[in-house]
Order: C-alpha cells, then sequence, then structure tokens
C-alpha cells in the first residue's frame, strides 16, 4: 500500500517578502512622478522615495529570514522568494548608489572650475525670473577646499581659441547637451570677458540645477570657467562635477 508524502508548508515569509518588493515598485514610481510633475514639493517627494527604500529594505530582510527558514525546515518557497529578492534589489539599485557616493565624496552641492574665484551667476531680473527666483548663494572657500581632492579633474578649460570663437564653441556645446540658456553675453572687444548662464534638467528626476559658464581672455589665450550648483539638497552625488566633465568634453570633442 502506496502512502502519500503530506505536502510540505509553504513559507509566508516567503511570501510577505514578495509582498513588500511590489509594493516598493508604485512607490518609488509615485516619487519619481512627484519629482517629474513638481506640483507637490521636494520634501514631500523624498517622504514618498524613503518610503519605497523602507518597503524594499525590509522586503530584502524578511527575504533573508525567509531564505533561513526555508533552508532549515524545508518549506516550499522558492519562487516567491527569487521574485522578492529581484524587485528588492532593483528598486535598491539607485538608492545603493547613492548611499555609496554619500559616503565616498564629500557634501557639496556647489562645485566650479576655479575655487579661488568661482564664476558669478547673472543677477539680472530676466535670469532671477528664469531660475524661478533663485540664485545659487555663494559656497564658503573651505567648502570649495573639499572639492579639489574629490574631483582634481574638475578645473579652468584653457583653449588657444580667440574669445568670439571660443564663445562660439560653448554655445554649440550647450546647445548639443539640450541645457535651456536664460542669459548670454557674449565677449566684449576691450576684455575678451563673456558668460553663458543656463539651467541643466537632469533625466529621471526633472531636478533643475543652474549653470554659470565665463570666459576670459588673457591676450593669448581663452580661460573658460564653469560653475554648476544643484538647487536641491545639501549633497549633489557627483552630479555637479560630471555636469562639467560633460561640458568641457563637449567644447574639446564638439559632435559632427
Amino acid at each position: 500500500m502506496l502512502f502519500a508524502l503530506p505536502p510540505r508548508p509553504q513559507s509566508r515569509l516567503a511570501r510577505w517578502a514578495e509582498r513588500l518588493a511590489w509594493a516598493s515598485v508604485p512607490v518609488i514610481l509615485a516619487a519619481i512622478l512627484i519629482f517629474r510633475a513638481r506640483t507637490l514639493t521636494a520634501e514631500i517627494g523624498m517622504l514618498v522615495f524613503l518610503g519605497s527604500v523602507i518597503l524594499a529594505a525590509a522586503a530584502l530582510a524578511v527575504a533573508v529570514v525567509a531564505a533561513l527558514e526555508i533552508w532549515q525546515k524545508g518549506r516550499v518557497g522558492l519562487a516567491p522568494l527569487a521574485r522578492a529578492l529581484l524587485v528588492a534589489t532593483l528598486v535598491l539599485a539607485w538608492p545603493g548608489y547613492l548611499a555609496l557616493q554619500a559616503v565616498r565624496l564629500p557634501v557639496l552641492n556647489d562645485i566650479s572650475t576655479n575655487i579661488e574665484d568661482p564664476p558669478l551667476f547673472s543677477r539680472s531680473q530676466a535670469a532671477f525670473s528664469a531660475r524661478e527666483g533663485h540664485i545659487p548663494p555663494a559656497v564658503d572657500r573651505a567648502l570649495r577646499e573639499r572639492q579639489r581632492l574629490a574631483y582634481p579633474q574638475v578645473r579652468t578649460l584653457v583653449l588657444d581659441n580667440e574669445p568670439a570663437e571660443a564663445f562660439q564653441l560653448v554655445q554649440r556645446a550647450v546647445k548639443t547637451l539640450k541645457w535651456r540658456v536664460i542669459e548670454e553675453t557674449p565677449p566684449d572687444e576691450r576684455r575678451g570677458i563673456g558668460r553663458i548662464d543656463a539651467v541643466a534638467e537632469t533625466f529621471l528626476m526633472r531636478f533643475r540645477d543652474d549653470v554659470t559658464i565665463r570666459l576670459r581672455w588673457t591676450g593669448s589665450q581663452t580661460r573658460i570657467d564653469i560653475r554648476s550648483a544643484s538647487r536641491v539638497g545639501r549633497h549633489d552625488f557627483g552630479a555637479n562635477a560630471k555636469r562639467i566633465l560633460r561640458l568641457v568634453e563637449e567644447i574639446n570633442n564638439p559632435e559632427g
């Protein structure tokens, strides 16, 4: 006479881990929509974003306990456990990268190629309105010194081109990067000083960050200094330095 073995019990913890993981997905999508639509404040968006991180982290924690339960007690639940781990890891991938950058990089949200004499943002009424009433504040010299070790490659760009030609190269690079120019002043003939103020928008969250570019003619070369400042948060996670380096790369190697 044959006896059927009783079915192995399901792991409830694995099911809960999967539920928590899937719950974090609409929450993080809601946070992204809040940031992109700008109908609510950035603080609310950050709270919702934090909520998604908490849910995904809880899913991972429960999944670890569920894995031990499945291993020790022989319960069924590998499929929901695998889904929970996959979804939670995907949700936490970007926050995890930001956390790594936060530990690795200094707390800065304003980067300049010239630490001693950073370019100043235009304070004209037109620029003020285009920045929605925001002007990046001055940064203490001690804070700027932190970027010297963190971003040694961020430095003044020196071109052999005359000011007018260098200005055209900068204009073309800004256009290629799809930044919104809010004010520009071509280099004057007497001093060879020009500037471009622009607003750069991040791809995913659509954060609006401010950029100012200053050109100075030395008599034989044009010195180009770039300053990029974030409007949201105290830590830019390296975004401003990357933005400056992208512009420098585009000026040195224009497309086409």
